[in-house]
């Protein structure tokens, strides 16, 4: 199931940014790229949704699992069988069982479903949604046929006898996020492949 954008165009509109009824669906098109532009700099999906996630369970008692804040956990099975809620806990993030995630010394495929993220998305993270979704629908409107979208990085411009200079390392969207906001939306998030280990 996909996830909603992590702002609207009603969230664009408060912003100052006038849509006409022409632009609403391309819009929302702008505000699901900068959705997930976002999501994937964070490591997390931000907003609250329910995940299923096949991990491998290790000789520990606790494991954790990807996507924090954990809100709540539905269900919990080690390779294929079902585990009553009483049989382990939710704590700091992470699911405790007293016996361990590896049985027979070996391995285990553990399947949790569990809600995670925040129930409400961040003012800040709305506005910096905006700001992308704009920045892209400003570049549209530019240029006719929605030319102005097109990779240019334009490094130097002269007026008298023409001239540009494009250069090659720069960005080519206004969707891509610059490093430091990449690393600081992860640090913030705590998001990450790094956190879990996955299958």
């Amino acid at each position: 199931m996909a996830l909603q954008p992590l702002a609207t165009v009603a969230d664009l509109t408060a912003r100052g940014l006038t849509v006409d009824a022409s632009e609403t669906a391309l819009v929302g098109v702008y505000l699901d790229v900068a959705s997930a532009a976002v999501r994937e700099a964070a490591g997390v999906p931000i907003s609250e949704t329910t995940s299923t996630v096949t991990l491998e369970g290790e000789d520990s008692q606790w494991l954790s699992l990807p996507g924090p804040p954990l809100q709540s956990v539905q269900a919990v099975a080690v390779d294929g069988r079902a585990l009553d809620a009483s049989d382990y806990k939710l704590r700091s993030g992470r699911l405790w069982l007293a016996r361990g995630w590896a049985w027979r010394s070996e391995p285990a495929e553990v399947t949790v479903t569990y809600t995670h993220g925040l129930p409400e998305v961040p003012a800040d993270i709305v506005d910096l949604v905006c700001r992308i979704a704009a920045a892209t629908l400003i570049a549209y409107r530019a240029q006719p046929d929605g030319e102005g979208l097109a990779a240019k990085d334009v490094r130097s411009e002269r007026i008298g006898d023409y001239s540009v200079q494009y250069g090659d390392g720069g960005r080519i969207t206004e969707v891509e996020l610059p490093e430091y906001l990449r690393e600081q939306l992860a640090a913030r998030f705590g998001g990450g492949i790094t956190l879990v280990r996955s299958r």
